[in-house]
């Protein structure tokens, strides 16, 4: 009998055992995620090495910077465990994320449809309309209005939500869906395409890099997405802490000073 309440009781903790991680409790099965991040002591973050403002290899240096490389680095702190990134696209985030071989992305995620469908989002910590580029010297595309025109070839890249919207928006001009995001400015230097669309912190890059660009705004909120950090789907403890961990970030000013260090403050949610 004393064999028999031992064993009751050994299996009783074991299905009460508590992971503790970074002040938040994840229990039993519904750990997860969280609880596999604290037993190999890494957080492996999916970001887009080409995304200036939020997750940038910088040419010059060669070291990664960005609003989503110093939360990430945040997050680390909280949970503390080293950090690792693992580099990918917006075509591929999401099977990454499915196959285990990062623990969220952090690098401005569009919230859309098709991508709820695939991953589960944290709350918004972003928000950006669509803008256009084009030359200068263009007579083709003046304003706005000269984007959709029959004979125009307007730019975007693959997996990003700016697909789907200029798939769905251009009635008259040809969409040219490229791999490469830089391949977007050649192609419109090559003047093989009179425009590209990109975000608010992409096209402050362009801006400080390109004397030849022109960013042309948008009417209204044309495109306006909110960006959040996405993680697998169904992983209910994690997503809480990922959610738990942007509150605090809030609440401290370590969001608004990230975002104020990389030129975001007007696009970020309070």
């Amino acid at each position: 009998m004393r064999s028999m309440a031992l064993g009751i009781m050994t299996a009783a903790l074991a299905f009460c055992e508590i992971f503790h991680l970074g002040g938040v409790r994840a229990e039993g099965a519904e750990a997860g995620r969280l609880a596999e991040i604290g037993a190999r002591g890494e957080l492996r973050v999916c970001i887009w090495p080409d995304y200036f403002a939020m997750s940038w290899r910088s040419p010059r240096t060669g070291t990664l910077e960005g609003m989503d490389i110093d939360m990430a680095e945040a997050l680390a702190r909280r949970l503390r465990v080293r950090l690792r990134f693992v580099e990918t696209s917006f075509a591929e985030f999401a099977e990454r994320l499915d196959q285990g071989d990062c623990d969220l992305a952090m690098m401005g995620v569009g919230i859309t449809p098709e991508r709820e469908k695939r991953v589960d989002f944290s709350q918004p910590y972003l928000a950006s309309p669509v803008y256009a580029v084009t030359p200068r010297s263009s007579a083709r595309v003046r304003q706005w209005s000269d984007l959709d025109r029959p004979g125009n070839v307007i730019a975007v890249v693959a997996g990003t939500r700016m697909e789907p919207l200029m798939r769905e928006t251009l009635r008259h001009a040809d969409l040219l869906v490229l791999r490469s995001p830089l391949s977007r400015e050649q192609e419109v230097l090559a003047g093989r395409a009179d425009a590209f669309m990109s975000d608010y912190p992409y096209t402050r890059r362009v801006l400080q890099a390109q004397d030849w660009a022109r960013v042309i705004e948008p009417p209204g909120a044309f495109g306006n997405s909110l960006y959040a950090y996405a993680v697998r789907k169904g992983d209910r403890a994690w997503l809480a802490e990922v959610n738990a961990f942007l509150a605090a970030a809030r609440a401290d000013g370590t969001l608004a000073a990230a975002a104020r260090r990389h030129g975001l403050t007007p696009v970020l949610v309070e």
